[in-house]
């Protein structure tokens, strides 16, 4: 059987601009995705919207040191995110895969809430019965998608980063816009755990997980939805 093969989308923003701190995309939300779906002979292409190298959040490797997955990935994958191809090179190419995915990180929040060809991307694997699948941050690349004017997450289940936890972190006052938030307002049914618990929702064409702590169920329930 012919390998799977997913696209990976992360941001191109490296920092949270009210409060000037470095940020990125976030380790263990692509390192554990990678890990189990690599067991499964799944292979990745990775893009980003400037393409380059795509900043990693240096926070996530701090808090990753006891991650044995995190910490391998961060050792040995540096390629995958390192030299981007732009997410624009990928327009038009939904068939050559079985899903996209967005990893989190606060960096999402900035550009590919509204990246135009991200946007164009998501729809187009949506309209090709593909599955679409985010966690955490990652989550906002979905909320401006739109099919003949109509949210593509409307009456979805679907999950990502809480308020409660932007909250926790104390980075609520901080954000342009909160994931919990918007996805309600393009008529998700936003379904959560308690903070930092592991929540994983699947509903039709869309796999999404609710934050770092989620990221491995969030790979399994991947794993699934495209057969791998």
């Amino acid at each position: 059987m012919a390998p799977k093969k997913v696209l990976v989308v992360l941001t191109s923003h490296d920092k949270i601009d009210a409060i000037n701190r470095q940020t990125g995309w976030y380790l263990p939300e692509f390192a554990h995705p990678h890990h189990i779906l690599s067991e499964h002979n799944v292979q990745f292409t990775v893009v980003s919207p400037k393409g380059g190298a795509a900043p990693l959040d240096q926070g996530s490797i701090e808090l990753s040191k006891e991650d044995a997955v995190s910490m391998s990935f961060f050792e040995n994958q540096k390629a995958l995110w390192e030299n981007t191809a732009t997410i624009k090179e990928f327009r038009g190419r939904a068939a050559e895969f079985d899903a996209i995915l967005y990893p989190g990180g606060h960096g999402p929040m900035y550009d590919l809430v509204d990246d135009a060809d991200s946007i164009a991307l998501i729809e187009e694997f949506y309209r090709a019965g593909k599955v679409v699948s985010a966690v955490c941050h990652g989550t906002i690349a979905l909320v401006n998608v739109k099919i003949d004017g109509e949210h593509i997450i409307k009456g979805r289940e679907i999950t990502g980063f809480s308020n409660d936890e932007e909250d926790f972190v104390k980075l609520t006052s901080a954000m342009p816009l909160l994931v919990e938030d918007k996805v309600v307002e393009a008529g998700g049914k936003f379904v959560k755990a308690d903070i930092f618990g592991d929540k994983v929702a699947v509903d039709g064409q869309f796999v999404t997980g609710q934050n770092p702590v989620s990221a491995t169920s969030f790979a399994k329930a991947l794993v699934t939805a495209i057969g791998a």
